[in-house]
């Protein structure tokens, strides 16, 4: 029996710098392929190793303040200077045409995607202590030690967000926390109205028996 075409799932990852979420989420998309990872818009500066349309969109700040212009974007924020952006469109046909999307973004740009799509689920990811962020930080050896100061005093705000999200995971201990990442996406998956839903054909052979 062919299942019906669902709708897919949104996910929304979030964190503060440092906590570990970049590469939770790049083990999660490695064991569960259905999962497609949305590529953001940014104005900031290509990391060593980031490639144009995998990691982001890499684009100049006239260019990213001319889609903001014709409502290109689901979200957005500024964060250190550089500007984020997600496309609405995109997400929306992907998810319409049943496909995963999960997004790596800020508890702003998490609010702002909620209110357009209200069935995501959001997911913040902790770091064992503040310590422990410290010296994630400064073990990169990719900012001043300026940055450093400023990203350990926004993660204080970002944690005070996050009680608004649906999960929260505490990254002590790596392959503990993807197992709970990946807990949770299935378990998504499993809720009733989403099962209702991509099932109804066998749902509708019980009704007339």
């Amino acid at each position: 029996m062919t299942p019906s075409l669902r709708k897919g799932v949104l996910y929304i990852v979030s964190a503060p710098s440092g906590a570990g979420k970049t590469s939770l989420v790049k083990a999660l998309l490695k064991t569960d392929p259905a999962i497609r990872l949305s590529v953001s818009y940014t104005t900031r500066a290509p990391r060593p190793g980031e490639t144009d349309g995998r990691d982001y969109h890499f684009v100049s700040r006239g260019q990213f303040e001319s889609m903001l212009a014709e409502g290109e974007f689901l979200e957005h924020a500024e964060v250190y200077g550089n500007f984020y952006g997600t496309s609405k469109g995109g997400i929306a046909r992907d998810l319409n045409a049943g496909q995963d999307i999960l997004l790596e973004i800020d508890w702003q740009g998490a609010e702002q995607v909620r209110q357009h799509f209200s069935e995501s689920a959001s997911i913040f990811i902790l770091p064992p202590s503040f310590g422990a962020l410290r010296t994630r930080l400064s073990g990169r050896g990719q900012d001043s030690q300026e940055v450093i100061e400023r990203r350990l005093a926004a993660a204080a705000q970002d944690v005070a967000h996050a009680g608004a999200f649906d999960y929260i995971i505490v990254n002590d201990d790596f392959d503990h926390a993807l197992q709970d990442l990946v807990a949770i996406t299935r378990s998504i998956r499993l809720e009733a109205p989403r099962q209702l839903d991509r099932h109804a054909a066998l749902f509708e052979e019980f009704r007339h028996v």
